[in-house]
């Protein structure tokens, strides 16, 4: 890396934690699609994948114009990290519908990162303008909040299959509310007995 000054260099070093992240995400979303069986739910995650690629290469050429590139360590140690969760992945929850929906609050609690990271990164591009660094994080923050929004609908969706597939159909009804008789339904006795009495 060459020498930078202190500007591009606390660029750099947030870029190339994003760029960390993303390339640790690789390799939880290629484990994630193999465990989803749901289609709009594994193309989704398939679509991601192929932007988190295109994220990672994106933050890539901005460090590498900036004058970093010492982010190699940082990636395989995220790369790493990635892997050694897969396998816990696979054993999570009791049912099919459960282990994709731990799956999808990881990925929310992950998307929700990266969009406080990008978020950072855009107002630190832009408090040293430079623009070029701020319109990247831009588009990928605002496509890590389309994700996040369609997680939300997912893990609505997977929680209401696993009550179906988990809790038997007579403890899912909800409990009647109870509610008060009308003055027609009371007993005429409690009705008399509200009326005031008659002046004599």
């Amino acid at each position: 890396m060459a020498d930078l000054n202190e500007r591009d260099a606390k660029l750099v070093q947030y870029l190339s934690e994003a760029f960390g992240k993303e390339k640790e995400l690789e390799t939880s979303l290629e484990a994630h699609i193999a465990m989803t069986t749901k289609a709009p739910y594994k193309k989704r995650l398939q679509q991601h994948l192929r932007e988190t690629k295109a994220h990672a290469k994106g933050l890539e050429r901005r460090i590498k114009k900036l004058g970093g590139g010492g982010q190699t360590t940082q990636t395989a140690v995220g790369k790493v990290m990635a892997a050694a969760k897969g396998p816990l992945h696979m054993i999570r929850g009791s049912g099919e519908q459960e282990k994709m929906l731990k799956n999808a609050k990881t990925e929310y609690f992950n998307e929700h990162e990266e969009i406080a990271t990008y978020l950072a990164i855009e107002t630190l591009a832009e408090k040293v303008g430079d623009r070029e660094t701020a319109k990247l994080a831009k588009g990928i923050r605002r496509e890590e909040e389309r994700m996040a929004k369609f997680l939300a609908g997912q893990i609505k969706s997977l929680t209401g299959a696993v009550v179906s597939e988990e809790v038997p159909s007579a403890q899912r009804k909800a409990p009647s509310r109870s509610r008060k008789p009308s003055a027609a339904k009371r007993p005429a006795k409690a009705r008399r007995a509200r009326k005031p009495a008659r002046a004599s």
